[in-house]
């Protein structure tokens, strides 16, 4: 396993695992790696200190180029590892209604149906009809994963 400091064409940087550097290749050409902050698939190697060890019984410590790009990019670990579970929460709790999201909000809004915990999708259009009915509703955070 390799791991690639990444960059996109929008400057964030991340970091991402491969099985090697062809892997790497492959998946960049398919247009498989993209940034987990705006989703371009225009990303391309970063500068990268190399992990030489001073030894061979004591790894030397990997030095960071940019010290306030790594600490952001461990806030959005952090905020990726939350929104993975405000993700996982709901969909323990609550029924996936599909392309019905729409249609079974409204239902419980006007008291049609029991009010229950739901979760789905809806067009953009569905979702401003929704919310000029006055429905809340509250869209789940897109992750990482899902652009891929």
């Amino acid at each position: 396993m390799i791991r690639y400091r990444l960059q996109c064409n929008k400057r964030h940087e991340f970091e991402a695992w491969f099985k090697g550097s062809a892997d790497y290749d492959r998946q960049s050409r398919r247009k498989l790696v993209t940034c987990p902050e705006c989703g371009s698939a225009k990303v391309t190697k970063a500068i990268m200190a190399p992990n030489v060890s001073a030894s061979r019984s004591k790894p030397a410590e990997m030095t960071v180029a940019n010290p306030e790009a790594a600490a952001q990019a461990d806030k959005k670990r952090e905020l990726v590892a939350l929104m993975r579970q405000l993700r996982s929460e709901v969909e323990k709790n609550a029924e996936f209604v599909g392309p019905r999201f729409a249609e079974e909000a409204r239902k419980m809004h006007y008291e049609e149906v029991e009010r229950r915990g739901i979760y789905g999708e809806a067009t953009q259009e569905e979702a401003r009809d929704l919310h000029e009915e006055g429905i809340e509703f509250y869209p789940l955070p897109p992750l990482p994963e899902d652009r891929n």
